[in-house]
């Protein structure tokens, strides 16, 4: 083995500009939306005082999270969040963390009128969700001052926690800065490895930042300071696998357990798939295996167009045939009780929770049976140990439960033999 790993890097940063690095034109989008929902907030504001006899009103907003850091990366399912600071006066809200995010709720519906989900209470924010995968999340926050006249702010969660929106912005920023860029490069390209498999169940931008900037390992080439940092990550979970608020050492950011198993997933995969980049370390690495290591590790098209297609490795797949028979499948997504629409109008990926009709039209009529056989993938269903089951009827409704990329296989029978057969893939979210 080598000591120098192969140099991919002119590729590697092709990679990185073209298919990690969120478009201008994507990024403008992003901030339309949130200035467009801001607009619809104040206008619900402003009709539910006249209402209520009441005076709620926004006095700043600030944006947060990766859209603040600015590490959003492409995502073929559209899944953008975009998160925001809506702040008041302390006392212009109620004091009850369920009373200030209902009032949130209530405004935003009153203009929220097309949207296939309505917006949300949740925990940590009140969540707009758009039909194409998109959502905004508004964190309520109050704002007061102490005896020394500095600004408090306190976060609407479960209970008012002490919180300054802007502060987890500012420590990114410093750190890349400080580190010349590199820990928002391997931020969005971790990012990247993070969602290549659509059941993955990994941690949050967040965690996976500080990760970063705990571990960064700035080198000359792109492809050597991502590998060497994740490589740093790797041992680091190996040995300890709390992560903590980089501006305050004394809080977790892991709050349940299903934020600790994200961590141990996020080691096992590291662990994984650092392996299969062994062979840029070989003596005489080709380009070729270059290539195939990286394309193994982020499962990405771009790597796989750069291998030419030999007789060796060319893939031959063979497909069942069945003559002249056949069946379409009808799905139908139950978005609101008793409301359903057609699977393919669904844009983006389906939220957990819905309910799927799904009814067979074969093109033969005396047919013996019809069976149904659910695959399920991702980490959530394999934790469960629900990776599928067989049903039978022309007609069946499933659960969305799994986050993940998902098959419902159809089969016709005919005299104990299958004729026909067709699937649906579903993406959860």
């Amino acid at each position: 083995m080598s000591t120098s790993m192969y140099n991919a890097s002119s590729k590697f940063k092709e990679f990185y500009d073209d298919h990690v690095v969120l478009s201008a034109a994507e990024q403008t989008n992003l901030r339309e939306k949130k200035n467009l929902n801001i607009e619809r907030l104040e206008s619900g504001l402003t009709e539910y005082n006249t209402d209520n006899n009441s005076d709620y009103k926004l006095t700043n907003h600030k944006v947060q999270g990766s859209m603040a850091m600015s590490t959003i990366v492409q995502n073929e399912e559209n899944e953008y969040d975009i998160d925001v600071a809506i702040i008041f006066n302390k006392d212009d809200l109620p004091g009850g963390t369920t009373a200030a995010k209902n009032i949130i709720v209530d405004a935003l519906k009153r203009k929220c009128k097309r949207f296939k989900t309505e917006p949300e209470a949740k925990t940590n924010c009140v969540r707009i969700e758009y039909a194409s995968g998109y959502h905004i999340d508004f964190a309520v926050y109050r704002k007061s001052e102490d005896e020394d006249g500095n600004n408090v702010y306190e976060h609407c969660g479960s209970e008012w926690r002490n919180r300054d929106p802007e502060v987890i912005t500012n420590w990114f920023n410093k750190s890349n800065k400080d580190n010349n860029g590199n820990v928002r490069i391997v931020v969005r390209l971790l990012k990247m490895f993070c969602k290549s498999k659509s059941g993955w169940s990994m941690p949050g931008g967040l965690i996976q930042s500080v990760l970063v900037e705990e571990c960064i390992e700035s080198k000359d080439r792109i492809d050597e300071t991502f590998y060497y940092t994740i490589t740093k990550i790797r041992d680091r979970l190996e040995e300890n696998k709390e992560v903590y608020n980089p501006t305050n050492n004394e809080t977790s950011l892991l709050f349940n357990a299903k934020d600790h198993q994200k961590v141990k997933n996020l080691y096992t995969r590291l662990k994984s798939y650092i392996s299969k980049l062994d062979v840029l370390f070989k003596t005489v690495c080709t380009e070729k295996e270059a290539l195939n290591a990286w394309k193994e590790f982020f499962n990405h098209n771009y790597w796989g167009e750069l291998i030419t297609e030999s007789a060796e490795n060319r893939t031959i797949l063979s497909k069942r045939m069945y003559g002249n028979y056949s069946v379409t499948i009808v799905a139908m997504v139950e978005w609101h009780p008793g409301q359903y629409i057609p699977l393919n109008e669904v844009l983006g990926p389906i939220p957990k929770g819905k309910s799927i009709r799904f009814t067979a039209k074969p093109n033969i009529f005396d047919f013996s049976r019809i069976e149904w056989e659910v695959r399920n993938n991702g980490d959530e269903c394999v934790e469960l140990d629900d990776l599928g089951h067989v049903s039978e009827g022309v007609s069946v409704t499933e659960n969305t439960a799994y986050r993940g990329g998902h098959r419902m296989i159809c089969r016709v029978y005919r005299n104990g033999s299958v004729v026909c057969e067709n699937e649906v893939r579903i993406q959860i979210k």
